[in-house]
Parts: structure tokens; sequence; C-alpha cells
């Protein structure tokens, strides 16, 4: 849209308007085409088609300032550019830069901060929205693309607080650096220790069956497999045995807030079972079963224990605390950070593997036979 508003020559402006509608260009081309990038490389993240560990290169933040002067050079050349053919060159250089830019800026990000990603290159896209209102004159797009750009930048800040993260360093790549530094006693020391026990679903009916207190935490891989309706079957089922079910939700669950608490709601979970991460942590020593499904760097016992980890500091939901902990994955491989899960291995937790709408509904059979 920028470079047709630039080629097209039915609209001309003089002097200060003219100056004005080439930085709307400018701004609009360079936020879309970083936008663009940054999406599909979040995409192919997010996919698992990218793996979720960051891309440092040597001396990145240098390459990003020289980048970004680069970018202003250009944008002083297209300003005073006389003719077209000039203009459009630094157009172009400019484009192609924004892109490698929005490739670079995404691949080093590691994978637990792919939800701020996500919120922020859907900031982005508002303001490349706005850009073009402005270009095309159009108060619809500079509206709704204004409070695209502004509820993203806030939601945001939310998730970064919520992750205990700040966002300059999450932007700037400096969380999700790596697999965790090794301790003194050498690789070994930084292996989980322990064996992951394996359970089928018609034990973990038996387990949720004899229980008294039961908190399920959804996942992404809750949602992917569509399973929030079996789950509400499994949780009326329960409390009709007269076992308390609540859900656990964190703050980011399912890469972006509210996310499980809407296919909840699709799935006529009563609203006042879900609780948000403060509200239930605390309850976990008492609790018989947690029910982990499709989640894994929430449940991360790392971000608490490990001071080295890649997400130390990040709030997690302790599901490790519960009499027995049950976690739903299709294998054991690492979540969007990047790094192993302790939990796994713990003597109280059981590995139910599996596509989760297939591992549920042989459990709610069980259950109701």
């Amino acid at each position: 849209m920028g470079f047709a508003s630039y080629i097209d020559t039915s609209v001309q402006f003089q002097g200060a308007e003219k100056i004005i509608h080439e930085v709307e260009i400018y701004i609009g081309i360079l936020i879309g085409a970083v936008t663009f990038s940054g999406s599909l490389i979040a995409f192919g993240k997010l996919n698992g088609k990218i793996g979720g560990k960051p891309l440092l290169l040597p001396a990145r933040h240098w390459l990003n300032l020289v980048a970004l002067l680069v970018v202003i050079w250009f944008g002083r050349v297209f300003l005073n550019a006389h003719g077209p053919g000039a203009g459009m060159t630094a157009l172009v250089v400019m484009t192609v830069i924004a892109l490698l830019f929005g490739v670079h800026m995404v691949m080093a990000i590691g994978g637990a901060d792919m939800p701020v990603v996500v919120s922020m290159l859907n900031s982005y896209s508002g303001w490349a929205a706005a850009a073009t209102g402005f270009m095309l004159n159009n108060d619809l797009l500079i509206v709704t693309g204004a409070l695209v750009g502004s509820s993203g930048a806030i939601l945001s800040y939310i998730m970064c607080t919520a992750m205990n993260r700040n966002f300059i360093s999450v932007i700037a790549g400096g969380f999700g650096s790596g697999a965790p530094k090794k301790a003194d006693g050498g690789a070994a020391a930084a292996e989980p220790q322990g064996e992951a026990v394996p359970i089928s679903a018609v034990e973990t009916a038996e387990l949720l069956r004899e229980a008294k207190s039961v908190i399920i935490v959804p996942g992404y891989g809750m949602a992917v497999a569509q399973a929030q309706h079996t789950v509400n079957e499994i949780t009326q089922t329960l409390r009709a045995k007269g076992v308390e079910v609540r859900f656990a939700i964190h703050p980011v669950a399912g890469r972006m807030p509210g996310h499980m608490n809407v296919l909840l709601a699709e799935a006529k979970v009563p609203y006042d079972i879900v609780m948000e991460m403060d509200e239930i942590n605390e309850d976990f020593p008492d609790t018989d079963v947690a029910m982990v499904i499709g989640a894994n760097d929430i449940v991360n016992p790392s971000a608490l224990e490990d001071p080295d980890s890649p997400i130390a500091g990040m709030p997690v939901l302790e599901v490790w605390k519960a009499k027995t902990s049950i976690v739903m994955k299709r294998s054991m491989a690492s979540g969007y950070a990047g790094v192993d899960n302790p939990l796994f291995y713990k003597e109280n937790n059981r590995m139910l593997f599996g596509d989760a709408k297939k591992m549920l509904d042989e459990g709610l059979a069980a259950l109701k036979g």
C-alpha cells in the first residue's frame, strides 16, 4: 500500500504536505515490513517449524544500531529525492533492511517470550494500519489502527509484568538466551535426576475418582487438540461424584492472556471454579491431583529453583506441590523456552503421553464406566 501510494501520480502534494505524506509512506512501509517478516518467524516458532532457542548473533545490538542508522540515512535520501527513481531506490533498500530487522529481532527472542512477541507484532500492525490511514486520508484506518496499536502495546506490558520481565530486555533478546549454565559438577549436574513415570488414561481416571480435590491446569496443547469440551465433561462427572474440581489459569497461558478462559467459557465450564494463578497457587499442597493438559513452561519448577535457568524468575503454577501431578503431553519435548522440565522426573509426577483429546476421551469413558 505504501509503494502504491508513492507511485500514484493522481495525487500531487507540494511543500510541507509533500514532506508529511512521504514521511507517512516511509514510516508505514518500515513498520509494515518489520511486522510482516517478524510475524512469519513468530509463526514458525509457535508451530515448531523454527526452534524456540534464540539466535544470538555476535554484536547483535550493534547490528541493530547500524541498521537503524542506515534506515534514517535512507529516509533523508528519500525525502530529498528529486524524481520517483531516486525515491524508489531508497524505499526498496529501507524495506529490505526492515524485513531483515524483523527476522533478526524475533529470532533473537527466546520461545518462552513468544506471547509478548505476538502481542508486540499485533501492536506494530496497528501502527502500520494507522500510518496507512494517514497516507490514504482514511479516518477509519487511523482510528482502528491506533486502537489496535495502543491495545497491543498495553497487552505487551501486562504480559511482561505477569512474567516478571522487563519489556526492553525481552525485545533485546535478553530472556531465553539458551540452555541453563552448568553447575560446577559438570554436565551431569545440569541434567534432571530421576526417570519419568508413564501412566495410562484408565489409571488417570482411577486417581481422579479417588481424589477429593483436583486442580486442572490447561495449556496450549488443550487448545490445539480442541479438548475443552471433554475437559468440561470430566469436570461435571467428577463434581457429580463429590470431587472438588478447579482450574488454575496462568497469566499468559495459551500464549495470550484470556485465551484459556475463553476456551473454558465456550465449553460451559462454571466461571466460579476458574481461578487465576495468584488465587490458587497456595492451594496445591492441599490438592490430591494436579492435572496439566498441554502446558510446559508455566509449570516448570526451574523458574523458582534454578537461578541460571533461562526462565528464572518467571511466575509458574506450582503443581509439583500436589500429592500427585499428571502431565499430559505428546512427548518429552521441551516447551517454547527450549529448556527441560524437572517436573517430569519428580517422584510424585506421572506422564500421560498422547493426543490430549484422545487421552481425555479414554479417561472420561473410564470415569463413567
